[in-house]
Order: C-alpha cells, then sequence, then structure tokens
C-alpha cells in the first residue's frame, strides 16, 4: 500500500508548472504560520520593544521568521527532491534559526552569534557546498573554505541590517530569491528553482503582515535564517560552467545591495572612528544603513523600501542577463529601464516634498 507521502511525491510528479504549486503552497503555508506565530509571539511576551535606534512606537511581536522557517523546510521536503547539499542548508539554517531565537527572547552577544554562524557555515561546507575557483591544492583548499565562510557570514549578517525598517528585509529576499529562480529556469537548473521559488513564495506571504505597518517583524531569528539560505543557495548554484567569471559575478550582482551596504558602513565606521577592531565592528548598531540614510535625506519609509526594492531588482536583471538569451535580454533590459524610470519618479517626489518644506 503506497504513503500519504509516495501520493504527494507522485502527484507532484505530475504537476505541469511544478514550480508554481509550490510557490502557491509556501505562500498560504507561511500566510497561516504567520497569523499563529503572531499569536504565539504575543502569549509568550516575544517581542521587539522600542529603543532609540528603532523606528517602531510600539511593542511588535517576533517569530516572523519562525513562520517563514517551517513553511520552508514543509515545502522543500514534500517536494521529495533531496541531496547531501539540501541537507546542509536545512542543517545549517536550523543552526542559525535556534541561535537566532534565544537572542530575540533573551538577547545573546554578538561574539557567540558570530560564532554560530561560522559552524553553521562548516556545516554547508562538511555538506558540499562550497566555492571552488582556486587551484587543487591545500591552500587552495584552504581558501576557499575561508572565502565561504566569510561569505556566508557576511551575506547572513548584511541581509540581518537591512531588517530595520517594515517590509524592507522580506521585500529584498523576495527579488534576490527570484532573480536567481529566473536564472536557475534559464540554465536548467530546476532543482535550485524548486528552492528559491519556495523561498519566495514563504517571503511574500509574510510581506502581508510585515509591510508597513508590520503587525509581526522577522526578528533576528528569521532575518539570519533568509540571509544564511539564500547565500548557500547562490554558492550551491552552477550558473556558468564554462566561465568561472559568470559563475563568481551573477551571485555578486543578485546579492550586491548586501554587499554595498556592509562594506560602506564598514569603511565609513572605521575611518569616523567609530570602531576601532573587529570585536567593536561585531557588537557596533547604528542607523547609518542605507534605509537610514535614505530617510534622513527626505524620503519617507514606504519611498524608502520601494527604492531599496527597485534597485535590487535593477542589479537582479543585471545578473539575469549575464545568462539570459538575446531575446530574453531585450525584454529584461526593458523592465530594467522601467524600474530606473520609477526610481526617478520617487526621486522627485521626495525631492518636491523637500521643496515645500
Amino acid at each position: 500500500m503506497r504513503t500519504f507521502f509516495e501520493y504527494i511525491h507522485s502527484f507532484l510528479s505530475s504537476v505541469p508548472f511544478r514550480w508554481a504549486f509550490l510557490l502557491f503552497f509556501s505562500f498560504f503555508l507561511t500566510f497561516i504560520l504567520t497569523l499563529v506565530m503572531r499569536r504565539i509571539a504575543r502569549k509568550l511576551k516575544i517581542l521587539d520593544h522600542p529603543e532609540e535606534r528603532k523606528i517602531h512606537e510600539k511593542p511588535i511581536p517576533l517569530l516572523g521568521g519562525l513562520a517563514i522557517y517551517i513553511s520552508y523546510v514543509v515545502t522543500v521536503f514534500l517536494n521529495f527532491s533531496f541531496s547531501i547539499e539540501l541537507k546542509g542548508i536545512i542543517l545549517g539554517g536550523t543552526i542559525i534559526l535556534l541561535i537566532g531565537l534565544i537572542d530575540d527572547k533573551w538577547g545573546l552577544p554578538a561574539k557567540w552569534k558570530l560564532l554560530g554562524q561560522v559552524v553553521a557555515s562548516s556545516v554547508l561546507i562538511l555538506h558540499g557546498i562550497k566555492l571552488s575557483f582556486l587551484p587543487g591544492t591545500w591552500w587552495g583548499y584552504g581558501g576557499e573554505v575561508i572565502l565561504t565562510i566569510i561569505w556566508i557570514v557576511g551575506i547572513t549578517n548584511a541581509v540581518n541590517f537591512f531588517d530595520g525598517m517594515d517590509g524592507l528585509a522580506a521585500g529584498l529576499i523576495t527579488i534576490c530569491s527570484l532573480s536567481f529562480f529566473i536564472v536557475a529556469q534559464i540554465t536548467g537548473q530546476s532543482y535550485l528553482g524548486y528552492l528559491t521559488i519556495a523561498l519566495a513564495g514563504s517571503c511574500l506571504a509574510f510581506l502581508k503582515f510585515n509591510f508597513k505597518p508590520a503587525s509581526i517583524f522577522l526578528g533576528d531569528a528569521g532575518s539570519t535564517f533568509l540571509g544564511f539560505t539564500l547565500a548557500g543557495i547562490s554558492v550551491m548554484g552552477g550558473w556558468a560552467e564554462n566561465n568561472p567569471r559568470v559563475a563568481m559575478g551573477l551571485p555578486i550582482l543578485v546579492l550586491s545591495i548586501f554587499i554595498f551596504d556592509m562594506v560602506y558602513i564598514t569603511v565609513a565606521r572605521v575611518l569616523s572612528g567609530t570602531v576601532k577592531s573587529i570585536r567593536e565592528w561585531i557588537e557596533y548598531t547604528g542607523k547609518d544603513h542605507l534605509h537610514h540614510r535614505l530617510v534622513d535625506h527626505g524620503f519617507d519609509e514606504i519611498q524608502t523600501v520601494l527604492l531599496i526594492y527597485l534597485i535590487a531588482a535593477c542589479l537582479g536583471i543585471g545578473g539575469i542577463n549575464l545568462r539570459a538569451s538575446s531575446d530574453l535580454r531585450i525584454y529584461f533590459q526593458l523592465i530594467q529601464a522601467l524600474f530606473i524610470f520609477i526610481i526617478i519618479v520617487i526621486l522627485m517626489l521626495s525631492g518636491r516634498k523637500v521643496l515645500k518644506k
């Protein structure tokens, strides 16, 4: 007699647009789980309280990231397309999530969070998810391990830094996931497409509750899990077998909004003397990220979030165009041009508001 899971596997195998089913399944599951987690967070008093460096004015439930995590894992497992790399992402992501949950509830020193992220990154490497472009020597392997850890930890924290405004981090993860999904479809990596579309569906549903005014936050558990998962997928993908420059450049381009913010604030803090050691850099928190600076320049929160969305989308399309055919590239470039003009409109509207003052 066939088991329930065998029926599910048989059903998914026969679905013409399997990716669409996974998108909607992860969307609706996250939608329901977010409602549940919002109530649980209030009951357990797992809340993000207002303070000087935060924008919200009243306590907001956390645990939104737990809803996304459960939905994503369930969707991926029901897809019945397993691999050693997927096992690494799930195990490493679980470590990141647990560390984040502890931090959300009781608080955790930055150095312990960083150590946990290094351990989770090591789990990915042990499961075959590693940058591969240096010579096949001992120092080449060691260099790839170190660079992989830097990449994973860097993107994980960069996404966490962007979780400072309603809808910003979840929306950016959606855009980046969809960019990777399109490239996966173009390059025939259906398995990678399933992973990215499930992540996009989960984040899209969460935006219903997280876009301004947010009724629930991702928490450190959610933002770090999303950053870690996306960073792992970006390393896992075979973006260009015969062109290592494209293989390296594509994920950097798609995720460059996170990389830019991380590099900019690091350089600015060092030059200003705000941080003078690695420990101070790890522990420092401030309102000097891209979204904070845009608000300081006269943008309201919604304009700021939409502007950063559009910048990320333009960068994502740039990454897609590295692998798209000539015919497809024309359409994506037209979409990119449209986004650029919308950015200009937002800038003009903001400038008009400043002039009225």
